[in-house]
């Protein structure tokens, strides 16, 4: 389409030099004293038109003999920058493929390329100079050569190339901070990962090192934290995610020292999270091992609510994971408030056939003095549970109460099922 336009841009002009000058009588007078010339007029437009153009094409000319140094040295960096992205694509390729010697010499070979003293300014140098040193860094790591990997480092975070590639300086602050981690050297990866700007610290892969550097520190409230926010960015699979939240969960659990901690770990937890069981049974498990003393106020705050969720999901409970439920319920049974004790009894009636159920409502009545329905509800509950701790536990409440009702044969009977019980 561009060509038939200039085609017939061309066809416009010639019609209109054949109208203007076609039939066109007139002529140019010049008068030099004594001399006349007449000239027509066709042949002084023709000859203004020769001049111009030779004017025009003698400055051109000018103007590129007195531009071809510029273009000289243009020429030349173009040339020495091309050659120095080759070796470092050499290098690249070589260290995907293994042959981290060949890498090594590729990025040397660049470096030395970019340290000639007469080499030309090109607009990517500082790109160039800390990529070629990253690159060397990384095949002198792939080699076991720590120290000449430290050292091509510090020369690709040197401040004065940084500020013309700012992207590749975060790449190599990223990547010092994870072989300081792989090293287990946390101090230099904080330092690293605190080098960073504020936007590339809240880059997914900057996430994960923090991750990876919370957990090495064992710091499990700030390895919560990164692992909720990657989780919120999807850079983790959602069964992933669970899994690591979880287990970094119940190791912030397992750390807490107090109630204070406990409760801010507890409360922590989000959406779904706070209504789920297990993590309730893991909280109970914390609190029973930490000893704390038994309060007059009441239960712990953390204890209570822990108690409730239990509660609440008890159907979602395995049998395995009640049994659990009701040995950490022993110890805060005299704190519940009184409202548990019709509250157990109704689920015992409703479910009657659960032997777990039989026994912490057996336990609550015989905190509370209520001997004869303890014995009753202990009894159930003793022949029906599985062999194991919370079994012998029954057993063990039933002779106390033998004993306390003068019964030294039941007592011995039932001492006898205790021990039974652990075999």
């Amino acid at each position: 389409m561009k060509s038939i336009f200039g085609w017939l841009l061309w066809a416009a002009l010639a019609v209109a030099a054949a109208l203007l000058m076609g039939d066109n009588p007139a002529t140019v007078s010049l008068f030099w004293p004594p001399w006349r010339v007449d000239v027509s007029f066709n042949l002084v437009v023709i000859a203004l038109a020769l001049g111009f153009a030779l004017l025009y094409g003698a400055l051109r000319g000018v103007a590129l003999l007195r531009d071809l140094p510029r273009r000289a040295r243009r020429w030349r960096a173009l040339q020495h920058e091309r050659a120095t992205v080759g070796l470092l694509l050499q290098a690249q390729g070589h260290l995907l493929a293994g042959r981290f010697v060949r890498a090594r010499n590729a990025a040397r070979e660049a470096i030395e390329r970019l340290n000639q003293p007469d080499a030309p300014a090109a607009p990517w140098r500082g790109a160039l100079w800390v990529l070629a040193h990253l690159a060397a860094a990384e095949s002198a790591h792939a080699l076991g050569q720590t120290a000449q990997r430290d050292a091509w480092l510090q020369a690709a975070l040197a401040p004065e190339h940084g500020h013309d590639a700012p992207s590749a300086r975060e790449g190599a602050l990223l990547r010092a901070a994870q072989w300081a981690l792989e090293a287990g050297d946390a101090a230099a990866a904080a330092e690293y990962l605190a080098a960073l700007p504020q936007g590339a610290a809240r880059r997914i892969q900057a996430v994960r090192l923090r991750l990876r550097l919370a957990q090495l520190r064992h710091d499990t409230a700030a390895a919560l934290e990164m692992a909720r926010l990657l989780a919120k960015h999807r850079a983790l699979s959602p069964e992933a995610a669970q899994t690591l939240l979880r287990s970094l969960w119940r190791d912030a659990v397992r750390a807490a020292a107090d109630a204070q901690a406990l409760l801010a770990i507890w409360r922590g937890l989000q959406g779904s999270e706070r209504q789920d069981p297990q993590r309730a049974l893991e909280v109970l498990r914390r609190a029973q091992a930490l000893a704390w003393p038994a309060l007059d106020g009441g239960l712990p705050r953390v204890v209570d609510e822990a108690i409730r969720v239990a509660w609440a999901g008890y159907d979602r409970l395995a049998e395995s994971e009640r049994c659990q439920w009701a040995e950490q319920l022993d110890a805060w049974l005299p704190q519940l408030e009184p409202h548990w004790l019709a509250r157990l009894e109704e689920a015992q009636q409703r479910w009657p056939q659960d032997p777990v159920l039989q026994y912490v409502a057996g336990q609550a009545c015989r905190v509370r003095g209520l001997w004869g329905k303890a014995q009753l509800l202990l009894q159930q509950a003793a022949r029906g549970l599985p062999p194991g701790r919370l079994q012998r536990r029954a057993w063990v409440a039933l002779a106390e109460l033998a004993q306390q009702r003068g019964e030294p044969l039941a007592a011995q009977q039932a001492w006898e099922q205790a021990a039974r019980a652990d075999l």
